[in-house]
């Protein structure tokens, strides 16, 4: 869900791609809400069984993944930077897969892109975090939106998610609570728990950088009878607080932690000027 930082070729034309690959886009999710399984089927065969979203699709390596270990399964890449959508439109397209489309699109309007009941799995790899108090409700996992996917999901579906960030993992499990879900399974090293799963392509970039990858699998419970969102806080609140303990910094908090390090060290820097020494 990161956005695209690699240099693209000097021959890159965004519009001439989304041309391209325009039979693989669906520029208009709305007109297929409540039918999307037999509509994205081939001509002349069944409905697809299930329907499942990649919200923040990247590049859409793990969506063509996964479309091919699950022919049966219709997958839905998401994401709103166009740069993603023709990248995994072209993956889509070249790989010549039937059971993959790419909506440019944002995951806060899934309700009006999906019927009720219409969604059987909502995959979230590797999210933009979002640090920032301010920034807070744009986090896919925090409640509001958690409630929103209720909203399409079937009965007994599921939302995954997968990240390299410790302070969002662990807000994200206060949210989950909070939405009224429940765990089918919560893991801090999911490479170790779950070693044959299909990895996005962050998921073997920043594994390979040291990241551990954090994550859980969700089931809507009893939806809560008065819900009140919970207060959104900086994910800073969600930090060690010996922060030079930390490993492995996680992706889009860098800068933030770095910061903090370097303030830390000022601080005590000064400190020590100001102690009277011994004679």
């Amino acid at each position: 869900m990161h956005g695209l930082h690699a240099r693209l070729p000097k021959t890159f034309d965004l519009e001439e791609r989304l041309e391209r690959y325009a039979d693989v886009i669906e520029k208009n999710p709305e007109s297929l809400r409540g039918h999307w399984a037999e509509a994205c089927a081939p001509v002349g065969a069944a409905p697809f069984s299930r329907v499942c979203i990649d919200l923040g699709c990247g590049k859409g390596l793990f969506t063509c993944a996964m479309a091919k270990a699950h022919p049966d399964a219709l997958f839905v890449a998401i994401d709103t930077e166009p740069i993603c959508v023709v990248y995994a439109a072209g993956h889509i397209d070249e790989t010549g897969l039937t059971n993959a489309v790419v909506v440019p699109g944002t995951g806060m309007k899934l309700d009006a892109y999906f019927a009720p009941a219409e969604v059987d799995a909502i995959y979230i790899n590797f999210p933009t975090p979002f640090p920032r108090k301010r920034q807070a409700h744009l986090r896919v996992t925090n409640s509001e939106r958690l409630m929103q996917y209720r909203n399409v999901l079937v009965k007994g579906g599921i939302v995954r998610l997968k990240t390299d960030s410790q302070p969002l993992y662990d807000f994200s499990l206060e949210q989950v609570e909070a939405a009224g879900y429940r765990f089918l399974w919560q893991t801090r090293d999911v490479q170790e728990a779950f070693s044959d799963d299909i990895p996005s392509e962050y998921e073997r970039r920043l594994g390979a950088q040291g990241a551990k990858v954090l994550g859980f699998c969700i089931t809507p419970g009893e939806a809560p009878e008065h819900f009140l969102p919970t207060e959104h806080d900086s994910l800073v609140d969600y930090l060690p607080e010996d922060l030079e303990s930390l490993s492995y910094l996680p992706h889009g908090m860098e800068s933030t932690i770095q910061n903090m390090i370097n303030r830390k060290h000022k601080k005590g820097h000064r400190h020590w000027r100001n102690v009277p020494q011994e004679p």
